[in-house]
């Protein structure tokens, strides 16, 4: 049995608790926060009821393996999943659309966008969906289901077998936006572009691999925690208590403690060292007080990624939720995109005659980039929630600052999903470093962030730990 110390108490570091505790091992997390989740939130006020993280769950099957591989209750007997349909609606006032696309089925999505955009759009996303597919395909296990090994060999070219129809494409691989406008063009490629956008990711400079993203949400699904997404971070937490994980909250982590050049143990504020055979780290690594942690080398070692924040409205409404209203939706606009999640859950309002609703807009890089403010985005949510200024009972602001308090991600950066090509620029750290005893768990390794991808670190960094280094992927 070998002790771990793990930092943080996010869904990454809890899940790959779980699964070392079930392999026999001591676990004990570290987390300088009073409680868990990391960046899976919740405010509470009067009644209403808002997460503070993420929406929505994309490729539920990560965390049914975790709750099948640690424990006899499997996950839909923890939380309640409701898959979100339809799955997207997008407003797109500029082109006069306001379409939805329902979850789960090719032919309706098809069919939805021929209606809105003309005969032969929906052949033309599919189209380009179906490309999407071919580089999951050739993707998948080496970007999400097994370590990323130093220099990432494949992972730098982009997968996305592109139609090339000018010498711009034939001399280098294009841009997401490239193959948005050229195989969809106008408002139809700018849903491709916006499912992206809402990753913090920017489609100018991204690879045409980042279609596997709207791929994975139309293919796997979108599905919501009844009661809230917290609910899922208190099912991974209870799950961790059930398996005998010890949880220290109140715990800054000064220092990362080694001894004969392997991780030994960590250095709390409070002097106390904490022995360890293992250590984890559930936190963005340069966010060690000690300085930056020693990564692999190759084209994730740099963190190459700019992160982006964001900026999010908690609205207070007055008035019953309409029955036709869409859990998610994405209204565009020249200068900001926005999210307006609306979810049909009683536990999100004190009563029937009241709705909870959450605003988001992506910011710049670690917070710092242009972002709309309150009033903006309050301007262009109005255009998927008619009404909604005269319904406002009132509204809570949340900045990237916020964020960074709540979290300790610098600027309240979230994470993105790490994607294939770019030259391995949106790759994230391996989950070994060059410090061996010392492993990268959570959004801020590979393979990045995402409630989903997030989850994968856990299987990927406990069987690195059980099966040492000839461990090759999660099955």
């Amino acid at each position: 049995m070998a002790r771990i110390a793990v930092i943080g108490a996010g869904m990454g570091a809890m899940a790959t608790a779980a699964r070392l505790a079930v392999a026999g091992h001591r676990v004990t997390v570290y987390e300088r926060g009073a409680t868990y989740g990391g960046a899976v939130g919740r405010y509470e006020r009067e009644g209403f009821v808002f997460d503070t993280g993420p929406g929505l769950l994309h490729l539920p099957a990560v965390y049914r393996d975790l709750f099948v591989k640690t424990g006899k209750r499997p996950l839909e007997e923890c939380v309640e999943l409701v898959q979100a349909d339809p799955a997207v609606r997008h407003v797109l006032p500029g082109h006069g659309v306001d379409v939805a696309l329902p979850g789960g089925s090719r032919g309706g999505v098809g069919a939805a966008l021929d209606t809105a955009f003309g005969a032969g759009a929906g052949e033309r996303w599919n189209g380009v969906l179906g490309r999407a597919r071919d580089a999951w395909d050739a993707t998948r296990r080496p970007l999400l289901e097994e370590p990323l090994t130093p220099g990432a060999p494949g992972l730098e070219n982009d997968p996305y077998p592109a139609l090339r129809r000018s010498g711009l494409l034939r001399r280098r691989p294009p841009t997401l936006a490239e193959v948005a406008g050229r195989e969809l063009g106008g408002g139809l490629g700018e849903l491709l572009t916006a499912r992206v956008r809402a990753y913090g990711i920017d489609p100018l400079t991204a690879p045409a691999s980042a279609a596997v993203l709207p791929y994975m949400e139309q293919t796997f699904g979108s599905w919501y925690v009844r009661g809230g997404m917290r609910e899922l971070a208190t099912a991974v937490y209870e799950r961790c208590l059930e398996r005998k994980v010890a949880f220290v909250f109140g715990a800054d982590v000064r220092e990362v403690l080694a001894v004969d050049g392997r991780a030994a143990g960590l250095l709390l504020a409070d002097g106390t060292e904490v022995a360890a055979d293992s250590v984890v780290c559930g936190i963005d690594p340069r966010q060690l007080p000690a300085g930056p942690v020693p990564l692999v080398e190759g084209p994730a070692a740099a963190g190459g990624q700019d992160v982006a924040g964001r900026i999010t409205l908690l609205l207070a409404l007055r008035g019953a939720r309409p029955g036709d209203a869409v859990h998610r939706t994405l209204v565009h606009s020249p200068g900001a995109q926005v999210t307006v999640v609306r979810p049909d859950d009683p536990a999100g309002r004190p009563d029937a005659d009241h709705e909870a609703v959450t605003v988001s807009a992506v910011c710049g890089p670690a917070g710092t980039g242009a972002a709309p403010g309150p009033a903006e985005l309050l301007d262009l949510a109005a255009r998927a929630v008619p009404g909604l200024r005269e319904r406002l009972l009132w509204q809570e602001v949340r900045t990237p600052a916020d964020v960074e308090a709540a979290t300790g991600a610098a600027g309240g950066a979230v994470p993105a999903p790490a994607l294939a090509g770019a030259g391995g620029r949106l790759l994230h750290p391996a989950n070994t470093t060059a410090l061996p005893g010392l492993y990268l768990a959570g959004g801020w390794a590979h393979p990045g962030g995402g409630l989903a991808h997030a989850g994968m670190t856990g299987a990927l960094v406990a069987g690195l730990i059980v099966e040492g280094a000839g461990f090759r992927g999660s099955r």
